[in-house]
């Protein structure tokens, strides 16, 4: 273990950018064969490379930067996807309103009839059976 650690320092490393272009890149090439698209191979083992490159790189302040920049697109995607999952597995507990002035999604839970519902950002109350 000592040797890794001798041969990674003053190395980049890992980070968030390298790991998902770890992950596309293995996608990438479980699909390749079966849609028998030999480019795809090609792509895969070139992004493998760019992730090698990024770990050894000992320019800490370039690849800070593009990992920023990667995270600034993914961040908000991620929690979008997150907040659809989430929204999926409640849909037995709760019952998603929107508020008929404001638009904002209100989350109620089901089976307690008819009910007056308050939208905590406008204050509008309107009546919904849950």
């Amino acid at each position: 273990m000592n040797w890794l650690r001798r041969l990674m320092y003053g190395k980049y490393g890992s980070d968030q950018l390298s790991i998902a272009l770890l992950v596309v890149a293995v996608l990438i090439s479980i699909v390749s064969p079966f849609l028998k698209m030999n480019w795809l191979t090609l792509i895969s083992t070139l992004l493998i490379i760019l992730c090698y490159v990024r770990m050894f790189s000992k320019n800490f302040g370039k690849r800070r930067e593009e990992n920023e920049r990667f995270l600034r697109i993914y961040q908000p995607i991620k929690f979008k996807v997150q907040r659809l999952l989430n929204r999926q597995k409640d849909q037995k507990v709760y019952k998603y309103f929107k508020c008929p002035k404001c638009s904002k999604t209100i989350r109620i839970p089901r089976g307690k009839g008819k009910i007056a519902i308050t939208c905590p950002m406008c204050r509008e109350e309107f009546v919904r059976k849950s």
